[in-house]
């Protein structure tokens, strides 16, 4: 099972953002190491506790310190950008990095109201219109554009020899068609949907219009997973993600991940405990037996091509380890 990492930089409450980032260097260094697929980084704006608005910046020290792992954005949320410099920037990680780069695209906006408006002009109406400004920047990357086109001499330059690969990013059943009109490869985000995906990838599948010649549906399910030595440590590593997705559930989010005594040391009353629960069910925790054996189950489920992990600790060696451990059951 192939299986890849997506990285939402968290920053710990003991942790500076400046070491949240070094860690996610050596998060992707690791994971070359280890045999992962790809590694990708998120988009975020002013969330507290999440270290990472510019994919962009950060693929370039990554690429510059790793050689062989795929790398990308998890996602770039386009609603914000014109496609032209989407296109500019990821052509020139490509020219950089060739054969690595991936542009994983998003339309979230990645931060509140207020992180819209100061972002970009207009933001509701480019969600509305994100799949022409999706079809433009496709265009700019396969150098397409019509004949007579307003951009059909226009260059993203530089443009590399390889192309970077671009996937659209979902959890709903419109993304899902969009990429599969598209002929686009599609990551379902299981662990922040609130549907059964299922039907949704099906409708990918079903609806899966090749672009040229040998195209084919791809699928990758992302997961939230924690996994530990045991299931009992991995259950006491876990809560300290569990209770700071509690906290952002309430608008409370702390600026850090909490320690594992700060997160047992919480006091919740009977709503708090439901609503922690409804959170758990949504993550893998686990033995590295038990998490894959999971993560099996839900390939088969969805008919996912590949995996991608998101793991949140408030220790990164603890982090390390889940990531390693996964490896290490997934070749065994």
């Amino acid at each position: 099972m192939k299986l890849s990492i997506l990285d939402q930089a968290p920053i710990s409450a003991n942790q500076t953002a400046q070491q949240a980032l070094n860690a996610s260097l050596t998060l992707a260094q690791a994971g070359e190491k280890l045999g992962y697929t790809r590694y990708w980084i998120a988009e975020h704006h002013d969330l507290p506790g999440l270290a990472c608005p510019a994919p962009e910046v950060m693929l370039s020290y990554i690429g510059a310190k790793t050689n062989k792992i795929r790398i990308g954005s998890g996602a770039v949320l386009l609603p914000h950008y014109k496609p032209y410099k989407i296109a500019e920037v990821f052509n020139l990680l490509s020219t950089l990095f060739p054969s690595r780069i991936d542009i994983g695209i998003g339309r979230a906006p990645g931060g509140s109201a207020e992180v819209s408006n100061a972002l970009s002009d207009h933001f509701l109406q480019n969600v509305w219109g994100f799949p022409d400004k999706l079809k433009d920047l496709l265009h700019f990357l396969n150098r397409d554009f019509p004949n007579g086109h307003e951009f059909a001499k226009l260059s993203a330059a530089p443009v590399p020899t390889v192309s970077p690969e671009t996937w659209l990013l979902g959890t709903s059943k419109k993304s899902a068609l969009l990429a599969a009109e598209l002929g686009l490869p599609y990551v379902f985000g299981q662990f922040m949907s609130e549907h059964e995906g299922e039907a949704i990838i099906k409708h990918y599948f079903s609806s899966f219009q090749a672009r040229k010649k040998g195209d084919k549906p791809y699928v990758i399910l992302t997961v939230s997973a924690i996994c530990a030595d045991t299931d009992e440590r991995a259950e006491e590593v876990a809560l300290s993600s569990l209770i700071w997705s509690l906290q952002s559930s309430k608008g409370k989010r702390e600026p850090g991940v909490p320690s594992i005594h700060e997160a047992k040391s919480c006091q919740l009353d009977e709503k708090d405990k439901e609503t922690l629960n409804n959170i758990k069910r949504n993550v893998l925790i686990g033995g590295p037996t038990k998490v894959y054996q999971k993560l099996m189950e839900l390939r088969s489920r969805y008919q996912a091509d590949e995996i991608m992990i998101v793991t949140i600790t408030h220790d990164h060696e603890d982090r390390l380890r889940s990531y390693e451990l996964l490896s290490k059951a997934a070749i065994s």
